[in-house]
C-alpha cells in the first residue's frame, strides 16, 4: 500500500461525515430494495391478470382487505361489473377471485410501505441538514416520482375498467418506468455518496456509462409494452421472427408511429433489436474499460455489466422460446432491474471517480474549532 493510499484510507475512516453518510446510504438502498420487490409483485400481478381485481382507489382505507364473507362478496360483485370478468373470467368463483385480489392488494400494500419508509426518514435527514447539494436534488426527484407513481397507477387501472379487458399498455409502460426511474435515482444517489479516489480513466467513460443506463431504461419501457400487449406469446422463435429478421406487418399501422406502441410484431421486434444493441454496447464498454484501466473498479464494473447483459439476453430468449411461463417471465423482469440498477451504480460511481468529490453535507460538527474536518470525505 502506498503512502497516498494509507493517507486516503485513514482520512476516510476518521471523517465525521462517514457515520452520517452511512445512514443516508442505507436508507436510499433499502428504499430501492423495496421498490425492486414492488416491481416484481407488480409483474406477477400483470402476468396473472390480477391488476383489475380491485376496482376502487382508496389510498388510506384500502389498506384493510375484506375481513368477512359479506365484504368479500361485495368486492367480488364490483369486479363482476367490469368487462374483464364478463369476457374472460365469467366462470370465476369467489375463491378464484381471492387469488387475484391478493396479488393486487399486496402490490398496493408495498407501495404504501415504500411511501412511509421513504418520506419519514427523508424529512429527518432534510431537517438535520444531510440532504444538500446533488444528493438533495436527487432525493427531491425521487420524491416527485414517488408522488406521481400511485396517480399513474390508478390512471393505468382505470383504462381497463370500462371497455378493455386489460390495462392500456402505454400506461403500463409509464407506470413501470416511473418505478424504475425512482429505483435508479436512489441507487445513483447512494453510490455517489461513497468516498472514492479520483480515477483518471473515469472521465472518459462518464458519458458512456450514463448513456448505457439510459439505453437499459428505454428497454424496460419496451419490455412493459411487450407484457401489456402479450407480445411474448407470439413469434416464439429465435433469432428469426416467423422466418424473417423483420416480421411481415411490422410498422404497418397508420400513422406508422402507432406501431411502436400498438402493434405486437413491431413491439417485439423493437425489444429484440434494442436487446442486441445493449449486449453490443456492454461488450464494447467492457473491452475499452479493460484496455484503458485494467484492474480498476471501473473495468470490473464494466465487465460485470457485460456479463449481466449477456445473461439477460439469454434469459429473454429462453422466456420467448418457452412462451413466457410465469417463472421465467418474472426472472427476466428481475434480471432487467438488476441490470438497470447495476448500470445506474456504474454511472454514479464513474461520475464520482471522475470528479473525485462527494456531495453529502456532514452532520453538524461537535465544535466549531474542528469545522475543517467536516469536508466531504471523498475530496482530495
Amino acid at each position: 500500500m502506498t503512502l497516498q493510499d494509507a493517507t486516503w484510507r485513514a482520512a476516510r475512516a476518521r471523517s465525521p461525515a462517514r457515520e452520517a453518510s452511512g445512514a443516508v446510504i442505507f436508507w436510499l438502498f433499502a428504499t430501492a430494495a423495496l421498490i425492486f420487490a414492488m416491481v416484481l409483485v407488480g409483474g406477477a400481478t400483470r402476468l396473472t391478470e390480477s391488476g383489475l381485481s380491485i376496482t376502487q382507489w382508496q389510498p388510506v382505507t384500502g389498506v384493510i382487505p375484506p375481513l368477512s364473507d359479506p365484504q368479500w362478496r361485495e368486492e367480488f360483485a364490483r369486479y363482476r361489473q367490469i368487462p374483464q370478468f364478463a369476457r374472460l373470467n365469467s366462470d370465476m368463483t369467489l375463491e378464484g377471485f381471492k387469488t387475484i385480489f391478493w396479488w393486487e392488494w399486496s402490490h398496493r400494500l408495498l407501495a404504501r410501505i415504500i411511501g412511509v419508509a421513504f418520506v419519514a426518514p427523508a424529512l429527518w435527514f432534510w431537517l438535520s441538514g444531510r440532504l444538500r447539494g446533488a444528493v438533495g436534488r436527487q432525493v427531491a426527484v425521487a420524491t416527485g416520482l414517488l408522488a406521481l407513481e400511485p396517480i399513474v397507477g390508478w390512471w393505468m387501472v382505470s383504462s381497463g375498467l370500462s371497455e378493455r379487458t386489460e390495462v392500456a399498455q402505454e400506461r403500463l409502460a409509464m407506470h413501470l418506468m416511473i418505478a424504475a426511474a425512482t429505483f435508479g435515482v436512489l441507487i445513483h444517489a447512494g453510490v455517489g455518496l461513497r468516498a472514492r479516489r479520483r480515477e483518471a480513466a473515469a472521465a472518459g467513460f462518464r458519458v458512456a456509462a450514463t448513456a448505457f443506463a439510459v439505453l437499459v431504461f428505454a428497454q424496460l419501457g419496451l419490455g412493459a409494452l411487450v407484457a401489456g400487449l402479450r407480445a411474448g406469446l407470439t413469434y416464439n422463435t429465435w433469432p428469426l421472427m416467423d422466418g424473417r429478421w423483420i416480421p411481415a406487418g411490422a410498422f404497418g399501422l397508420s400513422p406508422w408511429p402507432r406501431s411502436i406502441v400498438d402493434d405486437v410484431a413491431t413491439v417485439q421486434f423493437d425489444h429484440r433489436t434494442v436487446a442486441y444493441g445493449i449486449v453490443a454496447y456492454a461488450l464494447a464498454q467492457a473491452l475499452f474499460a479493460h484496455r484503458a484501466a485494467p484492474g480498476t473498479a471501473l473495468a470490473r464494473r464494466a465487465i460485470a455489466l457485460a456479463g449481466l447483459a449477456l445473461a439477460q439476453a439469454a434469459l429473454g430468449v429462453a422466456t420467448l422460446l418457452f412462451v413466457a411461463p410465469l417463472g421465467l417471465a418474472l426472472a427476466h423482469q428481475a434480471l432487467a432491474l438488476v441490470l438497470f440498477g447495476t448500470a445506474m451504480a456504474h454511472a454514479g460511481a464513474t461520475t464520482a471517480e471522475a470528479s473525485g468529490a462527494r456531495t453529502l453535507a456532514p452532520a453538524a460538527p461537535a465544535n466549531k474549532g474542528r469545522s475543517s474536518s467536516g469536508r466531504c470525505e471523498g475530496q482530495t
